[in-house]
């Protein structure tokens, strides 16, 4: 095993550096992952106003990303990536607060939070990680975070169904709390922030126009995002359509873990990618991403098992761009343009909660949840072309 501590700027850090901390930022946020949209229809009896709830937090998120090179530019990465677990803790302070304006500063400083730290370690992984080893580290890094994601989705629901609001928020404070020792534990070699006078001028507008401009770029921020919109509309909807359904709150934080167990897969999509091509097996998930989600929500809550059994199935696809659906675009980026970048490529998460969540408000006003599972589907479907049109074999 490689050492896990970087003692000195002569030597990089490992898969395993950024694998631990990757487990444990994973199981901070898996804590209340499952419990999100649960305690919001706890809270707003809605389905449909939760969508509205997450157009709100969504945007708020969006424009503190484009604003990340801002920050980068004055701290150093070690006090951003404390910033991002500071705010991560406190959004689990307001969340168990179990109130409409707890739920919403919570939200936002939960996942302001990732974005922040998530964007700092992406940095730390181009420094450290060849262009070569990525079809490695990265099913890696994703195969180690399944402890995580099976287990902190349905404790977490089952903290809050048998011990209330604080339950699930107090063991993700304990994990955020363990994370961040763990990294300063860990001293990352740190580059010194340059002087104002060799970075251009920040201009959050300029990077987006900047990003746009690259055919790769685009494509690779057009894939996260699709990715993207799978696992929001799961995390939030699979839930609902559960109790919806008639199988409880138990069932819908039990979907969550057990999806997750497909994570596992990405030992697998790592020789498969580097034997078909990232092409071919992006492609090829995106297609069956499309198949299950139109399948469920045509099952939706009046067969509620065989809907579950669609989104596993979902579930299964997704992971293997989980796996290797970030390589298109840590291959294409610049060096030089790395932090503003990235910052860029970030706001595929947030445009993945906030350009969905106003569809499907808009569609729940005359549907049930099943509608958002079949939107879902039809757009997934478009990104499995455009992948196979455009992403170069060579990639």
């Amino acid at each position: 095993m490689a050492s896990v501590i970087l003692p000195d700027k002569r030597n990089r850090a490992g898969v395993w550096t950024f694998g631990i901390l990757f487990l444990l930022e994973s199981l901070t946020r898996s804590f209340n992952s499952g419990v999100l949209s649960i305690q919001a229809y706890d809270i707003l009896h809605s389905t449909q106003k939760i969508s509205v709830l997450g157009t709100v937090v969504s945007a708020t998120v969006l424009v503190t990303t484009l604003l990340l090179p801002f920050l980068f530019r004055r701290m150093r990465r070690r006090w951003t990536y404390t910033m991002g677990c500071t705010l991560m803790l406190l959004g689990s302070l307001a969340l168990a607060t179990f109130t409409l304006e707890g739920q919403i500063a919570g939200t936002m400083l939960r996942n302001i939070g990732a974005s922040i730290t998530n964007v700092t370690l992406q940095l730390y992984i181009l420094d450290n990680i060849k262009k070569t080893e990525l079809t490695t580290s990265e099913p890696f890094r994703l195969a180690i975070s399944t402890l995580a994601w099976v287990v902190g989705p349905f404790a977490g629901v089952w903290l809050y169904q048998h011990g209330g609001p604080w339950a699930p928020q107090i063991a993700a404070i304990a994990s955020a709390t363990v994370l961040l020792s763990t990294f300063w534990y860990m001293r990352l070699h740190d580059p010194v922030t340059m002087p104002s006078g060799n970075l251009q001028p920040f201009n959050p507008l300029a990077n987006v126009m900047h990003f746009v401009r690259q055919p790769r770029l685009r494509l690779a921020w057009s894939i996260a995002f699709a990715r993207s919109c799978f696992w929001a509309g799961f995390f939030t909807y699979g839930p609902l359509l559960m109790i919806e359904g008639g199988l409880g709150k138990s069932a819908g934080g039990l979907i969550i873990s057990l999806s997750q167990f497909f994570l596992l897969f990405a030992f697998f999509y790592g020789p498969a990618a580097r034997k078909l091509g990232v092409r071919i097996v992006i492609a090829a998930c995106f297609a069956a991403m499309a198949m299950a989600s139109l399948l469920t929500g045509f099952f939706g809550t009046t067969f509620p098992y065989l809907a579950a059994a669609m989104l596993l199935l979902g579930a299964l696809a997704a992971s293997g761009i989980d796996s290797i659906g970030g390589i298109p675009y840590l291959r294409s980026v610049r060096f030089h343009e790395r932090q503003r970048m990235t910052a860029v490529y970030r706001t595929f998460l947030d445009f993945s909660d906030l350009l969905p969540s106003i569809v499907y408000a808009v569609a729940l006003k005359y549907y049930d949840v099943s509608i958002v599972f079949i939107i879902l589907g039809g757009s997934v479907s478009l990104m499995s072309v455009l992948v196979w049109r455009y992403l170069p074999k060579s990639m």
